[in-house]
């Protein structure tokens, strides 16, 4: 009998052990769920763990993977139809979206005292759509050289859209890092510009909805407490209906003729999933940094690919090339120099820090552009 006594103690001691063990890690789930479930507790989580360097790397490494990739899908595969390309990767990336949300993986859901209207989150699943799919169509029609140089025109237009639309001002000295920057791109990248009508009219026609992509992705994060998760995922419907919309207007016909194997299938839908990635890691980046930065940071990876090839395979770009991508690094270190000068000038004092309880004002270029040359896209 006392054995009988001393094994039901033992077992009610390790049943009580195992409840206090269970209510513990119910407590630390509910934690970890309570962490992520709302936008701001997701937003903040966001910012920890993704800060600039974070976010522009990851950016940088997926940037180099899908233009690897869509080298391949359009160029041995031989999919032509960027637009309904650029459909899929929508597509693939709601999808994965719709997963992410019914597991309770992602802050998907939008602030709770949000005061965004929704033309704004309208506005920017148009202009993503156009941004988008203007931006493959014209690589499709253009040759490298002029798509470069379309691309060095969203800089300028980044600054004056924003000054039109937020009254942001940049002091002259970065003004002329920014020219520095697009003169040796240019000098380092454009050496065939082959002119093409449609494809010009393409290329310009992107330039405006590029620049007012990046700035409303960044705006609506910093200033509406917006996670990168919740507004792809109330944007992405909208970008793939005028998606749709612009495929009859910019697509070849033959869609449906193509052969769809395992092989051209396992390309296309890889390049889904890097575009998934890289739409993420873009809008982390442009929470983390600004408009302008996140071009800087494009710029930035076209000059470490061409100076990378020049010392590692010993490829040779020309030395007027070389020349430009070294003036485009030397105005990208002067921006990052002013930038932080700037931003140490008007960070408050400790003693302003400690009385003061207002909130945080949202990033901008001059305090986060330092990324851009520490290793970023």
């Amino acid at each position: 009998m006392g054995l009988w006594k001393d094994a039901r103690k033992y077992i009610k001691r390790k049943d009580s052990d195992a409840g206090e063990a269970g209510k513990a890690l119910e407590e630390f789930r509910g934690y970890l769920y309570n962490d992520i479930s709302t936008s701001e507790s997701g937003r903040r989580m966001q910012q920890r763990v993704c800060g600039p360097v974070v976010a522009m790397t990851f950016n940088f490494m997926v940037a180099v993977g899908i233009i690897l990739t869509n080298k391949m899908v359009m160029g041995k595969v031989g999919f032509n139809f960027p637009i309904f390309l650029t459909l899929i990767h929508y597509s693939v990336a709601w999808m994965l979206m719709a997963i992410l949300k019914a597991l309770s993986w992602i802050p998907i859901t939008p602030p709770s005292k949000s005061t965004t209207p929704f033309s704004s989150l309208f506005t920017l699943g148009v202009v993503m759509a156009f941004a988008t799919g203007l931006a493959n169509t014209s690589l499709n029609h253009n040759s490298v050289g002029f798509y470069q140089m379309a691309k060095i025109a969203v800089t300028p237009t980044i600054v004056l859209s924003e000054f039109i639309l937020f009254r942001k001002t940049s002091s002259c000295n970065k003004v002329l890092a920014l020219a520095l920057v697009s003169v040796g791109v240019a000098v380092a990248t454009v050496t065939d510009l082959e002119f093409n009508l449609f494809g010009a009219c393409i290329a310009v026609a992107w330039i405006i909805p590029s620049a007012v992509n990046k700035i409303l992705w960044s705006n609506l994060q910093q200033q509406s407490n917006w996670t990168a998760m919740a507004l792809m995922w109330k944007t992405t419907p909208v970008t793939i209906f005028f998606l749709v919309a612009l495929m009859p207007w910019l697509d070849p016909p033959g869609v449906l003729s193509f052969p769809w194997d395992l092989s051209n299938s396992c390309a296309v839908l890889s390049s889904a999933a890097l575009a998934f990635l890289l739409q993420w890691s873009g809008a982390l980046a442009l929470g983390a940094t600004s408009a302008t930065a996140h071009v800087i940071l494009g710029q930035f990876k076209t000059c470490v690919i061409l100076l990378g090839g020049y010392l590692l395979f010993k490829s040779d770009p020309g030395a007027l090339s070389l020349c430009g991508a070294v003036a485009a690094l030397g105005g990208m270190l002067v921006y990052t120099s002013l930038s932080l000068k700037e931003s140490s000038e008007s960070a408050p004092k400790p003693s302003q820090t400690q009385t003061s309880s207002a909130p945080l004002k949202p990033k901008s270029d001059v305090e986060t552009a330092s990324s851009t040359v520490s290793g970023t896209e």
